[in-house]
């Protein structure tokens, strides 16, 4: 643990497995989302399940949750699959050997996922089209922090946002309007596609009877597209990275991915795939922290902390422990398959983060990035660009400074 103290507020870094354990599963509503993250996503965000709290919170969960359970990611997978094949269709005309930076092509591949599974239509439609431009713009104006949140004061306080930050958030949310309003006119003339957009639309709070209304629609849509799309391509970069650079992994991957079919239970047979796509997840996870605020004094490893503290939980620095996890620096697939790997998947592993608000998507985002790779890696060989390592930064999920350069050639 260690503990940081501004003029304004003290912030804490908690590693122990045990503390994580507390904030996260123990007592989770203790320990609320700090708005120093929401302040900086607010604009595009708004009040979407990613950045509430309380009962809020829980009505807003209790409308989302069905959409993803059990057989319902089955039922996205056609779209999944539609998209791969997109996907390794237009790298066809990339696979020359000559460098390509990668993340460019996941963004489009992620993107393609989640407007195909969220309201059926490709991104080749217009509106996706211009929701997935203006994020990549949004992506790169948007910090993950925004400075101003570090300063004390009531939310209606003005945070400063970049101008073009305020505008690509604009653009984004008046075209999910677009696509909202018109799934609700589907809905209501009995023509809409049974797909999560329309199963959230029309599922109510079992506590209250409520449904969303159509401005908190557009906030979930939202976070659905930041959550589904921004953070799948960021791991699924990080992945082609690390299988060029181990080329013994990616032919055992390739291997693997030549029995695909076009059927959900083909995911199953795809072992060693999974146990990759787990280790890109440890080693760059998408979200490298998560801010929550303590709502009373306590106590961490013998250090009081005040009200209103920062508890920051790490993955990127959880995934790399050296007290808990063996080599933890090394890219290593087979670790998956040990008792330290498997306990520390169950007490130091958290690319979702954990307890009850563990990602909703979680299961979907293991069957994408698992399938997208298994499909890349069948169609093309890639080998790494030495003169162009990346480097991770932070923007709104971890990415490369100067993109993700690799060089593909058919298989």
């Amino acid at each position: 643990m260690a503990e940081f103290r501004t003029p304004f507020f003290r912030s804490y870094m908690v590693n122990d497995p045990a503390l994580v354990d507390l904030v996260l599963k123990g007592r989770p509503d203790d320990f609320p989302k700090s708005d120093r993250i929401g302040a900086g996503l607010r604009p595009l965000l708004g009040e979407s399940v990613f950045l509430t709290n309380g009962e809020t919170w829980k009505r807003q969960r209790r409308i989302i949750d069905p959409a993803f359970e059990g057989g319902r990611l089955k039922d996205t997978f056609p779209a999944m699959w539609a998209a791969g094949e997109a996907a390794v269709e237009r790298l066809a005309a990339r696979a020359t050997g000559r460098p390509v930076e990668i993340e460019a092509e996941t963004s489009h591949a992620a993107a393609d996922v989640i407007f195909r599974t969220l309201f059926s239509i490709p991104i080749e439609n217009e509106i996706a089209a211009e929701v997935f431009d203006r994020f990549r713009t949004h992506q790169r104006e948007q910090p993950i922090l925004n400075l101003a949140a570090f300063v004390p004061g009531p939310r209606w306080m003005p945070r400063f946002f970049s101008r073009r930050a305020k505008a690509t958030a604009r653009d984004i949310r008046r075209l999910i309007v677009r696509l909202t309003d018109e799934r609700a006119a589907e809905i209501a003339a009995g023509t809409a596609p049974d797909d999560l957009a329309t199963k959230i639309m029309t599922t109510a709070d079992p506590v209250t009877g409520e449904r969303f209304t159509p401005s908190e629609m557009v906030d979930q849509v939202a976070i659905f597209f930041l959550a589904g799309h921004e953070t799948s391509a960021s791991a699924l970069g990080w992945a082609l990275w690390l299988v060029a650079r181990y080329p013994e992994w990616q032919e055992r991957a390739a291997a693997e991915a030549a029995t695909l079919e076009p059927s959900f239970a083909t995911l199953a047979r795809l072992r060693v795939t999974r146990d990759i796509w787990r280790e890109a997840l440890r080693l760059y996870p998408p979200v490298p922290m998560m801010v929550r605020e303590t709502t009373r004094a306590e106590t961490f490893r013998g250090r009081a902390a005040p009200e209103g503290a920062q508890v920051v939980l790490s993955p990127w620095h959880l995934h790399r422990h050296t007290r808990l996890w063996d080599a933890p620096d090394d890219f290593d697939p087979g670790r998956w398959q040990t008792e330290n790997g498997r306990r520390c998947q169950r007490e130091a592993y958290m690319p979702f983060s954990a307890g009850p608000r563990v990602c909703t998507g979680a299961g979907f985002a293991m069957a994408e990035g698992v399938l997208l790779l298994a499909m890349i890696l069948r169609a093309y060989r890639l080998e790494v660009v030495p003169e162009r390592t990346p480097r991770p930064v932070a923007h709104l999920t971890v990415r490369s400074a100067d993109g993700i350069w690799l060089r593909l050639t058919p298989r």
